[in-house]
C-alpha cells in the first residue's frame, strides 16, 4: 500500500479529516476532531493506529511488523511498519477498528450523525 491508496481509504470514511498539526510530514487523520491514525508522508515507513490495550499486546506479539505506538501512548497505540509483511487488507481492517475505537467513544449526538451518514 502505498501513502495515496492509504489516505483516500481514511479520507473516505464519514466526518474524517486530515491535518498536520506537529509538523509538514505528520499527517493525521481524525474523525469528529479525535485523532485514530498518523504516519510520516514523506517516508510512510509506518502508521500509528489506537488499539484495544489487550488487543495491542496480541497484535505485537504475533506481528513483527506490529510495535508499541512510537511517541503515543504504548497500551493504546500500535506503530505498524509498512514493511510489506502485512497485506493491504489486514492495514485496513486495523485501520476500522482504530477509526470505530474513537467513534464509540465521542458523544451519542456525533456518534448519531456518523451512523446517520
Amino acid at each position: 500500500m502505498d501513502i495515496e491508496s492509504y489516505r483516500n481509504y481514511c479520507i473516505s470514511k464519514p466526518f474524517v479529516t486530515e491535518e498536520f498539526p506537529f509538523d509538514v510530514n505528520t499527517l493525521v487523520f481524525k474523525v469528529m476532531g479525535k485523532m485514530f491514525a498518523l504516519t510520516n508522508v514523506e517516508a510512510f515507513a509506518s502508521v500509528n493506529l489506537k488499539c484495544d490495550p489487550e488487543m495491542a499486546v496480541e497484535l505485537r506479539e504475533t506481528y513483527p511488523a506490529v510495535i508499541p505506538g512510537y511517541h503515543m501512548n504504548k497500551k493504546h497505540w500500535n506503530t505498524v511498519l509498512m514493511d510489506g509483511s502485512l497485506s493491504d487488507d489486514q492495514i485496513k481492517e486495523w485501520t476500522d477498528l482504530s477509526y470505530q475505537l474513537v467513534v464509540d467513544k465521542l458523544p451519542k449526538a456525533e456518534r448519531e450523525k456518523i451512523n446517520q451518514s
